[in-house]
């Protein structure tokens, strides 16, 4: 059965490949949009029937504030969830912005596909496990003396944490080269380590990676200063 849909994620080369696979299943995806910040005047003037909406911190505050206005303004639209395993407060934030479904981000396409139709349908789209997780949560706090966004930074150096954000913002070698002012060649020898590092074969693997482990921010905040434009002779 054929969902009208749209995809929204601050990342917009993992909106773009999810949008991809849903239309490869015969689900009729008005865009792929990024970022989420931006995304409400988007879903509201499109009404799509869902709006799948991917974030890497669902506990951050705000991050919701779009489903928010989505809900608000148009309640027809079922909006679902994409993201990390949550905790209490973010699975928490999500419901009580006016979410109908919660996806981890590592769900199989199938998976995706069951929360659309069940939040179509008005049901609350959310795996049993994860509200069983949460409550333990709850119930059972644990500190975390590390977590693997945490532990796959350390593998990078600044440079390589900068290069995977560009990659995961869907910039190609000639781009990350001329914003990082090195040049091609040495931009495609940074992409090639963090895949390595990464243990990943791709950049859209890399991506995800860094998205549903926290990664991504973790390198955001670490990975430098942007640069301008790659001036010829400069090494990098």
């Amino acid at each position: 059965m054929s969902v009208r849909l749209m995809v929204v994620d601050d990342h917009r080369l993992l909106a773009e490949a999810l949008a991809s696979a849903l239309k490869l299943r015969g689900h009729r995806v008005l865009a792929a949009a990024a970022p989420t910040s931006g995304s409400a005047e988007l879903v509201v003037s499109r009404a799509p029937e869902v709006c799948l909406f991917g974030t890497a911190s669902p506990a951050a505050p705000g991050v919701f504030d779009p489903i928010t206005r989505i809900v608000q303004e148009r309640p027809q639209v079922a909006v679902v969830v994409l993201g990390p395993v949550p905790s209490p407060r973010g699975i928490a934030a999500a419901f009580a912005a006016g979410a109908a479904g919660y996806v981890r981000h590592d769900e199989r396409i199938e998976g995706v596909e069951r929360a659309m139709l069940k939040a179509r349908a008005g049901e609350s789209a959310v795996a049993p496990q994860l509200l069983h997780a949460a409550f333990a949560e709850l119930l059972n706090p644990a500190a975390q003396p590390d977590d693997e966004g945490r532990r796959l930074l350390r593998m990078l150096t600044p440079r390589e944490a900068e290069v995977l954000v560009r990659v995961a913002e869907g910039e190609d070698t000639r781009l990350i080269a001329a914003g990082m002012r090195i040049a091609p060649s040495t931009a495609r020898t940074h992409v090639q380590r963090v895949l390595m590092k990464l243990g990943v074969g791709s950049r859209l693997e890399a991506a995800a990676l860094a998205a549903r482990t926290g990664l991504l921010e973790r390198a955001a905040a670490n990975g430098g200063t942007r640069q301008g434009p790659y001036v010829p002779g400069q090494r990098g």
